[in-house]
């Protein structure tokens, strides 16, 4: 049976969603462009009437507003919007409070989450040579509104949660049409090892998005999408 979802904002994300969600048993029931949807006022529970859940890509301004409305009106969202971590601890609170249905992550690329496991494995080994410093590096197409990208943070995070005391020096460039490129780093004096995942389209951003989908039909919290990833269908 197909998963009827709704795609709120329809920018190269949410196309390249409609476009592989029949790869992926799913039927758009509903897409919601941000014109006509003002301070999160198109996604009630009427406006979304036979939707098993939604998939959010918008920008900073508008997804903790989309979350909100969801939440309460008890629908599922999948939502890889970035740039709004400061309200993050509460839209966890709520979807907790209100039994809400909820998969974040600042990247939805299955791909990138190995590379993450990589990069934590890397650094837990690295800690302890204290001769070797670190750098994170990435390259986004140049509309992409926040630098560093949440998924750079999320990876100086990571590197820091493995032991890495030291400074980890981040750097972002936005340029042209890249999809995206993230590398890490750590270098001594007597040499460098880099590691690197280059996103070749957003399809498999897209495709990470819709198996989260599927992953969370029936199931209640706030979830990360890092935490879930070995589990996807």
């Amino acid at each position: 049976m197909n998963l009827r979802i709704a795609i709120i904002g329809y920018g190269k994300m949410g196309r390249a969603a409609e476009r592989l969600a029949p790869e992926h048993g799913c039927e758009v029931v509903r897409i919601v462009r941000s014109s006509e949807n003002a301070d999160g006022q198109a996604l009630g529970r009427e406006a979304l009437a036979g939707t098993d859940a939604t998939i959010e890509f918008t920008n900073p301004l508008a997804a903790p507003q989309n979350l909100r409305r969801l939440i309460e009106a008890g629908i599922p969202v999948v939502t890889g919007t970035t740039g709004w971590f400061k309200e993050l601890p509460q839209i966890r609170e709520l979807a907790e409070g209100k039994k809400g249905s909820v998969v974040w992550g600042p990247n939805f690329s299955v791909g990138l989450h190995h590379f993450r496991a990589t990069v934590v494995e890397a650094a837990r080994r690295f800690a302890r040579e204290e001769a070797y410093g670190a750098w994170g590096w990435e390259i986004h197409h140049a509309a992409k509104k926040d630098a560093p990208s949440g998924t750079l943070l999320a990876l100086a995070e990571d590197i820091s949660r493995s032991g890495y005391s030291r400074t980890v020096s981040l750097s972002a460039n936005r340029a042209g049409s890249v999809p995206g490129t993230h590398e890490i780093g750590f270098d001594s004096a007597e040499d460098t090892i880099t590691l690197r995942h280059t996103a070749r389209s957003r399809d498999g951003f897209a495709r990470g998005a819709l198996r989260a989908a599927r992953w969370l039909a029936g199931k209640k919290g706030f979830f990360e999408f890092r935490e879930i990833v070995d589990e996807l269908p």
